[in-house]
């Protein structure tokens, strides 16, 4: 099913539904049953990647604009996704880290990544993460991609998420992934088609790489989940949109 009550394929408070969980942006929700299209809500969701990814763009392109260095364009581009995002996503890579690799067991794992508290795994895993988003993103300013590589990354790594939200069975019986819902085959087909098409058109035969590396580093991020927790949380899909992210980027600044 699309969602807990309402398995249409699509409604018109999709897109807000989805900023409104992909982001800090100021969206209104008028009712408990549009907060119930959460997982349906997935097909638009590379497409609000992109729209989340906008500001930043424009900030890394003024930035080079009036002289300023690529890496401090980088920076202010990561920074301002983070705070568009809430650093929602980052948040779930250092829960995922503490948890996976610091509990002994899957209840004692799932238990540390509920913890507010960062612990020596998280913090490790945000600064190799959030280092090399910037380096990366800076050789692929330098190298006049600034919309394609943010817009791109944007996309790919929501659609991500969006696979490892209809693959996985859920981890616990609560918490934010189990609030929301799990998408169904032909909303997350959609999601994937989309982030596809759109990487295409931005990257041409390069998506092509690009899309397979983020599968499999996604993959592998559901395996890992799938063995150490027994399955996703909402820490696990932010862990998995900063990993694709990550791994476009990359393969971006390796090919183009």
């Amino acid at each position: 099913m699309d969602s807990k009550t309402d398995t249409a394929l699509f409604r018109r408070v999709d897109p807000a539904v989805g900023l409104a969980l992909l982001s800090r942006w100021p969206v209104r929700i008028k009712s408990q049953a549009d907060w119930a299209r959460g997982a349906a809500s997935a097909w638009c969701w590379p497409i609000l990647g992109a729209v989340i990814a906008v500001p930043a763009a424009v900030l890394a392109q003024g930035a080079v604009a009036v002289g300023l260095p690529a890496v401090v364009a980088a920076l202010l581009a990561v920074g301002i996704l983070t705070f568009t995002t809430g650093a929602l996503h980052e948040d779930g890579l250092a829960d995922s880290f503490d948890g996976v690799w610091g509990g002994a067991d899957a209840a004692r794992r799932l238990a540390i990544m509920k913890d507010s508290q960062i612990g020596s795994y998280g913090t490790l895993a945000l600064i190799f993460s959030l280092a090399l988003r910037v380096a990366l993103l800076s050789t692929l300013i330098d190298g006049g991609q600034i919309w394609a590589s943010l817009l791109g990354a944007a996309m790919l790594s929501r659609a991500a998420m969006v696979g490892v939200m209809a693959t996985l069975p859920y981890a616990r019986n609560d918490g934010l992934a189990h609030s929301v819902g799990r998408p169904g085959r032909a909303t997350s087909g959609i999601a994937l088609v989309l982030a596809g098409i759109a990487c295409l058109a931005l990257f041409g035969i390069v998506a092509i790489f690009a899309v397979l590396v983020v599968a499999i580093a996604t993959a592998g991020v559901a395996a890992v989940a799938q063995r150490k927790i027994g399955g996703q949380t909402g820490d696990i899909l932010g862990a998995t949109q900063q990993v694709a992210e990550t791994m476009t980027l990359l393969t971006l600044a390796v090919l183009l």
